[in-house]
Formats: structure tokens, C-alpha cells, sequence
């Protein structure tokens, strides 16, 4: 098997992240081993880690079958232990990931190049004969949920002096790191996907409804939401997306409903025909680093978006409405939806304003980036 690239992501075919897009088209040009996530949280004793937990040693003793996805690349789960900063755990994964890894790379006629999206990568880091090597930070793992914070911010630095190129999603995360080898590359959108025309979603209540997809986790405030939602009692509000938090009281709104997960491939067929996309996010650090994938998903599906503020809104903030108040937000869901009486003109300014933004382009800035190395 060729090996131009070692990628140590987050579980592959999970919902797509920045990296399996940036992935993705790089596989157009290289061969590419992706390992499957390391962890960045020890495992509690709850009904989610279990579950996960049990997942993950299926796929880990389980003999490889074909992937769903023909863009798919090599992938390999290793046999680690998800403990971020226990010594132990951390000599145990190195030395499993050098056995599971080393002879795969020494039957290649040239060094692959080893990214990492994670820092728990860290131990393996020069130690497996890449000619170069990149972490790619698309979130700001000292705040992001899920996440041990402390373990995992302190390999993140050993990492960085490791690595001789980092790759920030947002101005923000590039402050973290050093200037001689850091530099910005935004998230993009799937623009084809998201500005096609698609049919409406079945399970999409009639109008007007107002929509919000992604994990629905600590950082979706949801005292603003049921607020907004209590003044706009005439608006159905739509969640998808699966619930890593406790959402009993969002789903004791009448108004409000929660259709679960849904496939990546199928989410224009509720953006692009809801009235009004939702960001509602609360104020922390992990919402002042992130650039999310979601509202240029929402701009290229020509959604009116409706937002709290925060960072990355900047370059589109003439296309969208922000407000940090329950009444702010429910006036400016009234606003956008009072718009669609010109509905084309509005829906063309925002699918062309990302349409420079797709993840094609993004992945051939990144090309230029990494030949320099």
C-alpha cells in the first residue's frame, strides 16, 4: 500500500469536519492512511461513553470491511487507551501506534507526510521517519466540549514545538501559536452540495419555521432559545443534530422539534427550505475561536441566518442578523423573514459571497502550504 500522507483525525465518516473535507480532495493527488480519533477525554461511566466505548472496540478487534464511501482512505483503529496525560497511557499508545505504523512506512520508496488534527498524536511526532509534519487546529481545545481540557492544552504546546507547520482555522487560534510557522486557512463550504436545489425535507414543518442543525452541546444556549421561542409562539422551531447535553426543557416547548441526526448529504433539504438558520450560541472561548461550518453551509443553502454574535461573523455580518437578546433575536427572525418578498435577490448575495470559499479552493491553498515543506 502507497503512503504519501498519515492522518490522525477524529473518527472518519462520522459528521464531516473540516480535515475529512480538506482530506477528501487532497486524496484526488495522494494516497492517504487516516487513524481513526486517539481521544481527548478520559471515559466516564455514562450511557453515551459506554456506548461509544463499545463502538470503538467493535471497530478495534472487528476484520476491516469495505467502507460505504468510495472517496474513503486506508484506515486503521488503533488499540489505544483514551487517558490524555496519564504517562502510561501515553508510552502504551506511542509504542502501539509505532507497531501498527512502522512497517507500513518503511515499504514506502519515499517519507509520507504525518498530519495530525489532534494533540494526542504528540508521542508519535518524529518518531516514524516523516519527512515533514503539520497539526491542523480547527478548534480550541482548552474550551471545546468534550474535551479534558487541561491534559490535552498541555500536549497541544508540546506538539507545536514539534511540528514544522501549523494550520489555524481562525485568526483567533492563530494566536496561540508561533508566527515563524503558523499560518491561517478558514474553513470552507461544500457550495455544490449546499446551493443545488433539493426537495423539502418530509419531517420539515410548515412555515414559518425557523432551523438549527450541529450537536446540540453546552455551548447552544438554550435559556435565549426557549426565550425566543416563548415570543414567537406562531414559529415552528426545528433541531437537528444529536443531543450531547440535557434538552428536556427545550423539548417541553410546544413550538419546538427535535428530528435527531441526520446525514450530512441531507441537510440542504432543510436549510435551504426553512425560513430562518439559527447560531444561538452562548458566549465562552470555545465559541470565541471557532469558525463554524455551519454558517457558510447556511449562506450557500441562500438561508436568511439569525446569530449571537461572535468573531468569526466578521466578512459576513452584512448578511446576517446578530443579537445577544431574547428580543433582539426573536425581531430579527421577524425581520429576516419579512425579506423574502424579495427572496432570489437576498439568496443570491449570500450564496455568491461563499461561493469563493469552497473547500476546493481551501484545499488548493493548503497544496501550496505543505509543497513549501
Amino acid at each position: 500500500m502507497k503512503i504519501d500522507m498519515v492522518v490522525f483525525g477524529e473518527d472518519w465518516g462520522a459528521h464531516p469536519s473540516s480535515t475529512q473535507h480538506l482530506v477528501k480532495h487532497l486524496m484526488r493527488e495522494q494516497q492517504v492512511l487516516w487513524v481513526n480519533s486517539l481521544g481527548l477525554r478520559r471515559p466516564q461511566f455514562t450511557r453515551r461513553d459506554l456506548q461509544r466505548a463499545w463502538h470503538k472496540l467493535g471497530k478495534m478487534f472487528s476484520s476491516a470491511a469495505p467502507s460505504q464511501d468510495s472517496h474513503a482512505p486506508e484506515i486503521l483503529n488503533p488499540r489505544v487507551i483514551p487517558w490524555p496525560g496519564n504517562p502510561l497511557a501515553r508510552v502504551f499508545n506511542a509504542r502501539v501506534l509505532q507497531s501498527a505504523l512502522k512497517p507500513l512506512l518503511r515499504e514506502q520508496s519515499e517519507a509520507p507526510l504525518l498530519w495530525t488534527s489532534l494533540p494526542a498524536a504528540v508521542d508519535v511526532v518524529g518518531t516514524l521517519g516523516e519527512r515533514a509534519s503539520v497539526y491542523y487546529c480547527g478548534d480550541d481545545f482548552s474550551a471545546l466540549d468534550g474535551v479534558d481540557h487541561r491534559p490535552v492544552a498541555e500536549m497541544e504546546q508540546e506538539l507545536v514545538t514539534k511540528v514544522d507547520l501549523v494550520i489555524a482555522a481562525s485568526d483567533r487560534l492563530a494566536q496561540k501559536f508561533p508566527d515563524s510557522k503558523t499560518i491561517i486557512l478558514p474553513h470552507g463550504v461544500d457550495v455544490a452540495r449546499f446551493a443545488n436545489s433539493t426537495a423539502r425535507a418530509e419531517d420539515l414543518p410548515a412555515g414559518p419555521v425557523a432551523g438549527f442543525y450541529g450537536a446540540l452541546a453546552d455551548w447552544f444556549d438554550q435559556a435565549l432559545f426557549i426565550e425566543v421561542c416563548r415570543r414567537l409562539p406562531h414559529w415552528s422551531f426545528v433541531l437537528i443534530g444529536p443531543a450531547n447535553t440535557d434538552i428536556s426543557a427545550l423539548l417541553a416547548e410546544p413550538n419546538v422539534r427535535w428530528l435527531g441526526p441526520k446525514a450530512h448529504a441531507d441537510l440542504p433539504r432543510y436549510s435551504q427550505h426553512w425560513d430562518v438558520g439559527l447560531l444561538p450560541f452562548k458566549h465562552n472561548a470555545q465559541i470565541t475561536a471557532c469558525n463554524p461550518l455551519k454558517l457558510r453551509e447556511y449562506l450557500a443553502a441562500g438561508s436568511p441566518v439569525v446569530t449571537t454574535d461572535f468573531p468569526a461573523l466578521n466578512g459576513y455580518r452584512d448578511l446576517v442578523q446578530a443579537s445577544d437578546t431574547a428580543e433582539g433575536f426573536a425581531r430579527a427572525i421577524e425581520t429576516a423573514y419579512a425579506q423574502k418578498t424579495q427572496p432570489r435577490i437576498h439568496r443570491w448575495f449570500r450564496q455568491q459571497r461563499v461561493r469563493g470559499e469552497d473547500w476546493a479552493t481551501r484545499a488548493g491553498e493548503l497544496r501550496d502550504a505543505l509543497s513549501a515543506l
